[in-house]
């Protein structure tokens, strides 16, 4: 099971990039458990400069703006 966290004040386009991540592993039929992480403190401690961001088994792989499916596909597949 991947371990998603998606990173963000809670923003449309943190809402629409979780849309993503829950589409992207139900495409590629890839167990997930998706959080998401609110708390700025908690934000800076991954790294992430901009939002929103995505964690993936704790590591992050993308922040600010939206990703795109294929590259959200590649890291849910890793």
């Amino acid at each position: 099971m991947k371990d998603v966290k998606v990173l963000g004040p809670g923003c449309k386009r943190c809402e629409t990039a979780e849309e993503m991540v829950r589409a992207a592993a139900d495409r590629l039929g890839i167990a997930t458990q998706i959080e998401k992480v609110t708390d700025y403190a908690e934000i800076a401690r991954y790294g992430a400069a901009s939002t929103p961001g995505i964690v993936v088994d704790g590591k992050l792989v993308h922040a600010g703006g939206l990703p795109r499916e294929e590259a959200l596909e590649a890291w849910l597949s890793a």
